[in-house]
């Protein structure tokens, strides 16, 4: 019989390609990825024997990853950001699916954190609006102008690109 620090150990090792992909996904850059899993997972070990819905710690690292992000909107940010880190990144092949559609990342990128943190957390994580409002602390009612601002920013940064690529189809056709 395999003890807590046993679990949380294989928990950890089985379950954090997934939760750095919705790390990333949550904060639009690798290295803030990496800081926010690791915070979540420090959260979690810590209360890993309190855990309340065992069957889910997943659904528990999830849910400590947006109260993060949400409680990091609210304080000023206290770091700057320099080009080159001393650290080596972590390599996740199944991240590329976040990268599958041209240009959605740097989209998801330029949104704000809020309006990134709802659209994830509605379509990826698939919440509803009341368990997003939940998770954020904030409205129903913030969750869907948020939501729609950030759609309706993303379609007008997505058009141009996929403007573009049918012009060139269009030229490499009737070359």
């Amino acid at each position: 019989m395999r003890g807590a620090n046993g679990q949380f150990e294989e928990f950890v090792a089985n379950r954090f390609p997934a939760l750095f992909r919705y790390a990333y996904v949550l904060t639009g850059n690798q290295h803030d990825a990496e800081d926010l899993v690791q915070e979540a997972l420090t959260r979690t070990g810590v209360a890993w024997g309190r855990i309340r819905r065992k069957d889910d710690p997943e659904g528990y690292v999830r849910t400590t990853m947006a109260r993060i992000m949400a409680n990091r909107w609210r304080r000023p940010r206290l770091e700057h950001l320099v080009e080159g880190v001393p650290e080596h990144a972590a390599d996740d092949p199944g991240l590329q699916r976040v990268h599958e559609v041209d240009g959605l990342d740097t989209a998801l990128a330029a949104l704000p954190p809020r309006m990134r943190a709802v659209l994830v957390l509605r379509y990826f994580e698939q919440l509803s609006e009341e368990e997003t409002a939940r998770v954020l602390g904030c409205s129903r009612g913030t969750v869907k102008s948020q939501a729609s601002r950030a759609l309706a920013k993303l379609r007008a940064s997505m058009l141009p690109l996929e403007a573009e690529q049918s012009l060139m189809e269009d030229r490499r056709g009737r070359s």
